[in-house]
Order: structure tokens, then C-alpha cells, then sequence
């Protein structure tokens, strides 16, 4: 009896230690449940974050396709841009992005715009074949002053490329009017640099006639009596001369001179006249075409990344003139900083007023180009 007492009296302990430890339990749970509840609602809303990020980012395609719609000598300069854009903006923003280009003479690319080619941007040779799409109704008024430096991220002038040795002598815009010198040039009715180069050679004669209209429309009937090839673009210009081996000199954009020289280092060189001037091309967003598409946000920036320091030393690198100036100033071993630049809206009042005095219909150069 006193052996069963003992271990009653044991199993008494014992169901003691189980209800002390039972009890001590209950009461650790009941303080850590705020802790936990807290925990809980900590995770819950942590999800419920990650649940509408993911709506968000669902909301949004995966990937967007945008179309640059340009002129002739940017196929290697947008070539190098896309990538770094791509990269640029899937930072920014999560998305992939892909750009369609196309190329050709700008005036003939503002055109195909008009006539339903589907541009979210435009990156055209001169500010008039983006005001021809404003007429129109696909860009709205304004955009010449959405980006900084009147919309035109880059700059370039006219130069000459001759052959090398430069066998005919060229040094300036009065060689090139000789008899016997064979002129290579796009049509001004369809590029945007032949207009460049035309305005070019005007403002000279105009300084060496003392502004004398008559002695200047002379001096450019001379010029373009000695052009032999007149294409619609200023790529196809540059191939008839350098591939097709045609012409005694180019006017040439200053970047398609310098690419030549770069692939051809043995065969041409660069003449610079004493006077030239400053070319500006224009970008806008195809503002009708990007809300259509639902493009206009990375359209946008597309064009605006343009001005960036990385963008700007590409163009560079790719002999356009950064509008930034100071990276200009890091390409003086490039470009002849001190040439002497007119400038379309101080010298010839503006593309509407030149368009209208020289390359309208029955204009200038209807008048003195019979070919």
C-alpha cells in the first residue's frame, strides 16, 4: 500500500508538472499572438504588394515596338542608338523595346508619313518636312519647342568630299562652278540635304556678289549646270560618287564625308569651303500615331535620351555635332570649330520663307535646273 501511495503520490507530481508546463505554454502563446498577428499582416500586405506590383507590371506589355522614321545618313548613327536606348529604357522601365527604322530622302520620307507609313517618331534632316506633317495634322503645334535646342539634339554642316589628291583643285564653292568639274548632289525636291546643300552655295554667292540676287541665281545655275547625277537622297548621292566612282566632288553632309573617308582612308579626303552652314535636324513624336498606338510615352523618351551625355558622345563618334557643347568641344581634332556657319533663320528667315522663295513649285530652282 505504501509502494501504490508512493507512486500515486508520484503520478500527483507529475500531473502537477504537466498542468505548470500547460499552463506556461498558454501563457507564452497568448503573449506572442499580437506578435504574430502582426507577423501575419506584415506578410499578408507584403503580399498583397507583390500581388498589385504584378497587376501592374501584367497591366503593362511585356514588350512595345516603335517605329523611327528618318532620313538617309542616320542608318549607322540609329543603328548604335538603339541598343544603348533599349538598355536605357528596360532600366527605366521593365520593358523591352524594339525600333524599326526606316531610311531615304527626307523630304520623300516626310511624305510617306503623310500617306500612312506609321511613324511614332520622325528624325528628319530639316525642321520644314516636320512641319509638312504638323500641317497635316499627325504632329501637334508646338514641337519645335518640346526638346531643347529647337528640337534638334544634333547638328551637322556641308562639306566636300573630292577624290584623293584632290585632282581638280577644289578649295571652295567658286571651284565647283568651273567648267569641266563634275558635281555629285541629291534633288532638293526630295532631300532635305540637298536643300542644305543649295542654301550653302546661296550664302556664298550672296557674300561674293554683294548680295545681288541676280549674280547669286547665276552663280547657282552655273553650279548645278555641272551636276551629272542628281538622286533622291543623299545616301544614294554618296554611293553614286564613292561606290559608283562618278563626279569630280560631293556636297555631302559632313558625317556621310567623314564615313567615307573611314572606309575608304586611301581614295577620298575632305575639302572644307570657306563658308557653310549650320544644319539642323529636326525629331518630333508623330503625336497622332503615338496615341494610337499607345506608344507616346516611350516615343517620347526615345527622342529626349537623344540629349543625354552617353547619346551625345555617340553622335559624336559618329561625326554629327552633339548640341551639347561641351561635348562638342571634346571632337575639335574632329570638326573645324571655327568655320563659318549662316544660319537659316537669321540668314534666309526661316524654313517657310526659304521653301517658298526656292523650292516651291516655279521657285529658284525650277527656274535654273532644266535637266
Amino acid at each position: 500500500m505504501g509502494l501504490k501511495r508512493m507512486n500515486g503520490m508520484n503520478g500527483f507530481k507529475e500531473l502537477n508538472g504537466l498542468k505548470k508546463r500547460a499552463l506556461l505554454s498558454l501563457t507564452l502563446l497568448v503573449a506572442a499572438a499580437p506578435l504574430a498577428a502582426c507577423g501575419s499582416n506584415a506578410s499578408t500586405t507584403g503580399a498583397a504588394a507583390d500581388t498589385q506590383g504584378a497587376s501592374a507590371d501584367a497591366s503593362k506589355p511585356a514588350s512595345v515596338e516603335i517605329t523611327n522614321v528618318s532620313y538617309d545618313p542616320t542608318r549607322e548613327l540609329y543603328e548604335a542608338y538603339n541598343k544603348i536606348f533599349q538598355t536605357h529604357w528596360k532600366e527605366k522601365s521593365g520593358q523591352d523595346v524594339t525600333i524599326v527604322q526606316s531610311h531615304g530622302g527626307s523630304g520623300k520620307q516626310a511624305r510617306s508619313v503623310l500617306e500612312g507609313n506609321e511613324a511614332d517618331v520622325v528624325t528628319l534632316a530639316l525642321e520644314q518636312d516636320v512641319a509638312e506633317l504638323e500641317k497635316g495634322g499627325l504632329i501637334e503645334p508646338g514641337w519645335v519647342d518640346e526638346f531643347d535646342k529647337q528640337s534638334s539634339p544634333y547638328t551637322s554642316t556641308i562639306v566636300f568630299l573630292v577624290r584623293k589628291g584632290n585632282p581638280k583643285g577644289i578649295k571652295d564653292w567658286d571651284d565647283i562652278v568651273k567648267p569641266g568639274v563634275e558635281v555629285i548632289t541629291p534633288n532638293p525636291k526630295t532631300s532635305g540635304g540637298a536643300r542644305w546643300n543649295f542654301l550653302a552655295a546661296w550664302a556664298y554667292a550672296q557674300e561674293h556678289d554683294g548680295s545681288d540676287e541676280a549674280k547669286s541665281t547665276e552663280f547657282i545655275k552655273n553650279l548645278y549646270n555641272n551636276v551629272t547625277v542628281l538622286d533622291t537622297g543623299a545616301r544614294g548621292a554618296t554611293t553614286t560618287f564613292v561606290e559608283n566612282k562618278q563626279g569630280d566632288v560631293l556636297l555631302a553632309w559632313e558625317n556621310e564625308a567623314f564615313l567615307s573617308i573611314k572606309e575608304h582612308p586611301d581614295d577620298y579626303e575632305i575639302v572644307t569651303p570657306s563658308i557653310s552652314i549650320l544644319a539642323q535636324p529636326s525629331v518630333a513624336v508623330v503625336d497622332e500615331i503615338a496615341k494610337k498606338r499607345g506608344t507616346e510615352e516611350v516615343s517620347k523618351e526615345y527622342l529626349q535620351y537623344l540629349y543625354s551625355d552617353e547619346a551625345q558622345k555617340l553622335a559624336g563618334d559618329n561625326y554629327y555635332r552633339p548640341s551639347n557643347p561641351d561635348i562638342l568641344s571634346q571632337f575639335s581634332d574632329t570638326f573645324d570649330l571655327d568655320l563659318k556657319l549662316v544660319n537659316i533663320d537669321d540668314d534666309f528667315g526661316g524654313w517657310e520663307a526659304a521653301t517658298e522663295k526656292f523650292f516651291a513649285d516655279s521657285a529658284i530652282f525650277d527656274q535654273i535646273y532644266q535637266k
